[in-house]
């Protein structure tokens, strides 16, 4: 049996967008997808998708970027969380060191989509 797995950064950005903008269980109403580039196109560095904001204030809690075979998120907010969260259900964490600082979390497959929601579940 064949198992499929989606590894393209730019689906598996838009399976997030999806998850936050549609789920109203757990707080995720809270979040609102902007800024999103529709013609966005994956690069070996990543390129901006899409900001996730707070809805009542309009403040960015995170960027999602697209690379070929994956997503990532960088966490602005709560970065401390964001980490402890990403972690606990195995997902890659690492650090990104600039000021403020800021948590990147690596969503490699489209399974992982679920686990990376929780993370903003987790830390709202």
């Amino acid at each position: 049996m064949v198992e499929d797995r989606t590894t393209d950064g730019k689906r598996i950005a838009q399976l997030l967008s999806s998850e936050v903008s549609s789920r109203e269980d757990s707080g995720l109403d809270a979040l609102e997808v902007v800024n999103a580039d529709a013609d966005v196109e994956p690069s070996a560095e990543g390129e901006l998708a899409y900001e996730i904001a707070f809805a009542d204030g309009g403040e960015i809690l995170a960027e999602v970027y697209v690379q070929e075979d994956r997503a990532r998120i960088e966490f602005r907010e709560e970065v401390d969380s964001a980490a402890e969260v990403a972690e606990s259900v195995e997902l890659r964490v690492r650090p990104k060191a600039v000021e403020p600082p800021r948590t990147i979390v690596f969503v490699e497959d489209g399974a992982e989509v679920k686990r990376a929601t929780d993370v903003f579940v987790a830390i709202l």
